[in-house]
């Protein structure tokens, strides 16, 4: 079956559902056309005019990054500054872009998941608690044979939808009654007596963002003058969450493990605060920037947060509290989502009977070079 963007955007947004980013974040489609056709899909951490380039040689109509390339409002697209450049190139390659940032750190599926799996970590769980989607749960009754056509309307529009289940509801049988008063026109019963007729009572899950348009297509398919329902607010538990702890197969120094992390995530240099010699076996870790997590890294159990961008205030207030920390710099700590992401995709897209192709970009985005090299 032909692939649209709209078709990868649909299993990106079940691995890392918008709603897990952060407000001041810049994630989903950001350039191109959801009803763009793809032959292949290219996926990089950054994206630069090198990975342009690449999307260009790969034929993939879609690039799929974990940095957003718009993150503050542009002012102006001038070709002679480097993120106008970046704009007019992306638009000039016929290319769409699609941005997985902070809801990818935050996935179970995401960034810190594929750091953790790449250091053999066990049981492994997130590190802080993410953030609960909004949701809501609408009854509503009707007579047995509207069931068909009022629950397609409510799926429709976005209702039903639990996990990898669409289509989800609770349907029980019950007597409705209702007096209809003069002026009433009831689709069952006569005015001005006790009416009561065989209904079914119609359950679904609704997300916080489809409640409005649920409500609206039920009452258009609903069949009574005046249909009776309920809109229930749900507290649902947390899905993911920043970074993830787990256990180590076996107890490591602290520096062995800084060069297993090092040999692991490809790092030329890896730096690590505390001494060398401390027996590592409980460890949490953070892709990208995560110093800040020094205290749920305690809180859990873990001897060393490894992570990335640890100034030195940082370490030093980590370490006053009895945790080590080992810095393997950001592109190194975050880069093992690429292959991790590739996979999840190409085996969704097989589920989906998709004929595209995924890409692992080849470009080293890495700002900084370390001696001889990066």
């Amino acid at each position: 079956m032909a692939c649209r963007v709209a078709d990868i955007v649909s299993i990106l947004d079940g691995l890392a559902p918008p709603w897990l980013a952060e407000d001041w974040d810049n994630v989903g489609l950001i350039f191109g056309s959801e009803g763009q056709e793809v032959r292949a899909v290219l996926v990089s951490l950054d994206i630069t005019p090198e990975v342009v380039e690449e999307a260009r040689e790969k034929e993939a109509g879609l690039v799929v990054c974990h940095h957003p390339p718009i993150f503050r409002p542009l002012r102006r697209l001038r070709e002679d500054l480097p993120e106008g450049s970046l704009a007019c190139g992306i638009v000039r390659a016929g290319i769409s872009v699609f941005a997985a940032h902070t809801n990818l750190d935050a996935s179970p599926h995401g960034v810190n998941a594929a750091l953790a799996e790449a250091l053999g970590l066990l049981d492994h769980r997130p590190l802080a608690e993410g953030r609960a989607q909004s949701a809501y749960k609408l009854v509503t009754f009707l007579p047995p044979e509207h069931l068909a056509e009022v629950s397609r309307a409510l799926f429709e529009a976005g209702a039903g939808t639990i996990g990898d289940y669409r289509e989800c509801s609770f349907r029980v049988e019950g007597t409705g009654t209702f007096l209809p008063l003069a002026a009433a026109r009831p689709a069952y019963g006569e005015p001005g007596r006790l009416n009561e007729v065989r209904e079914i009572r119609l359950e679904v899950l609704v997300p916080g963002d489809a409640v409005r348009a649920a409500v609206e297509r039920l009452i258009a398919s609903h069949p009574y003058q005046e249909p009776a329902f309920d809109v229930y607010p749900l507290r649902r538990l947390a899905e993911g969450g920043m970074g993830r702890v787990g256990d180590l197969p076996r107890s490591l120094s602290l520096e062995r493990l800084a060069e297993l992390c090092g040999r692991v995530l490809g790092c030329p240099v890896v730096r690590y605060a505390g001494e060398p010699g401390w027996e590592i076996r409980r460890l949490a870790v953070c892709g990208g920037r995560g110093a800040g997590l020094y205290g749920e890294a305690l809180k859990a159990g873990a001897q060393a947060l490894l992570t990335a961008d640890v100034n030195h205030h940082e370490a030093a207030e980590a370490l006053a509290h009895g945790l080590a920390v080992i810095d393997a710099g950001h592109y190194y700590t975050e880069r093992v989502v690429v292959p991790h992401l590739s996979r999840l995709l190409r085996e969704e897209a097989g589920k989906r009977g998709l004929e595209v192709a995924v890409y692992e970009s080849v470009v080293n985005t890495c700002p900084w070079f370390h001696g001889g090299g990066r």
